[in-house]
């Protein structure tokens, strides 16, 4: 099949059922949904065995795995494992697909993207050599918190990587990237920012933007809170270090203080101004 869903859960009460659900509504049909639970003991998934007894076409795509695991990227490199698509999508609990036709549309995007590829050195397609090459795919994602779009960058290069990267709710990998390695333990919040890394930087495979919102993003979680928020901090100066030079760095961190980072932070993560700093940056990428 071409896409495995996963989504990893633990005691998430309605918000499971309410992401299968969105994975129902799919107008695209060629994938599986993996559900790998961390031991939930709030009904979550007697629930959802209920609502699949009476919808027997998203039965026959969906697997349910559960035990213990030590966190949520264990979890999720979890599911991975157990994969059978040709492509991973990792959907949290609480977040959703965007609309309908949202896969379809990406799916059709990956067929059609026309750059050339300077990174896989063809002059293929950029989605072609992105799929010889077994990389990434990328889209945008909906903040619900601050209604607002989050443009993802259309042009991936080293700087790109180091401001930030696709959450992993915008991104859609080859499963040879998870079978050679998945995400680091060893990282509590930015695992999956250190897994793009390794497989843009050091492995060199091709990050194909295409321009679909994919999913709502629940925000609001794990990695917001004030402690994890340094913590994320001091991974992203441990992670950055493993794959880029110090000059690399210095001239990047000097770009982000030139050009106001912290304010630029402040206004996309406001709910009266995000809408509007999402749409400038938009309009400054594609003038890019």
């Amino acid at each position: 099949m071409k896409l495995s869903v996963i989504t990893v859960s633990l005691n998430a009460g309605d918000k499971l059922l309410k992401t299968v659900e969105s994975a129902a509504a799919q107008t695209f049909q060629d994938y599986e949904l993996i559900i790998q639970d961390g031991g939930s003991l709030d009904g979550s998934l007697e629930a959802l065995s209920d609502w699949l007894a009476v919808n027997e076409e998203m039965a026959a795509r969906t697997r349910i795995f559960q035990e213990k695991d030590a966190g949520i990227y264990d979890g999720m490199n979890r599911g991975a494992a157990k994969a059978q698509g040709e492509y991973l999508y990792f959907l949290n609990c609480g977040d959703v697909f965007h609309e309908p036709n949202v896969l379809q549309e990406f799916a059709a995007g990956m067929e059609a993207a026309g750059a050339t590829s300077k990174t896989a050195g063809t002059n293929q397609g950029l989605a072609d050599a992105a799929q010889e090459a077994k990389g990434i795919f990328y889209g945008n994602v909906y903040d619900t918190l601050r209604a607002s779009v989050v443009q993802s960058n259309p042009r991936m290069d080293a700087f790109g990587c180091y401001r930030n990267v696709p959450c992993h709710q915008a991104c859609v990998y080859h499963r040879s990237l998870f079978q050679e390695r998945g995400y680091s333990l060893q990282y509590r919040v930015r695992a999956d920012y250190e897994h793009f890394l390794w497989c843009f930087l050091k492995k060199q495979v091709p990050a194909v933007f295409i321009p679909v919102t994919l999913a709502d993003y629940e925000g609001g979680g794990f990695s917001e809170t004030k402690e994890n928020r340094r913590r994320s901090a001091a991974e992203h100066r441990r992670i950055t270090a493993l794959y880029m030079t110090k000059k690399q760095r210095f001239c990047y961190r000097a770009v982000l203080v030139l050009t106001l980072q912290p304010l630029r932070t402040a206004l996309a993560e406001n709910e009266m101004t995000g809408r509007f700093y999402q749409s400038v940056k938009r309009v400054l990428y594609h003038r890019g």
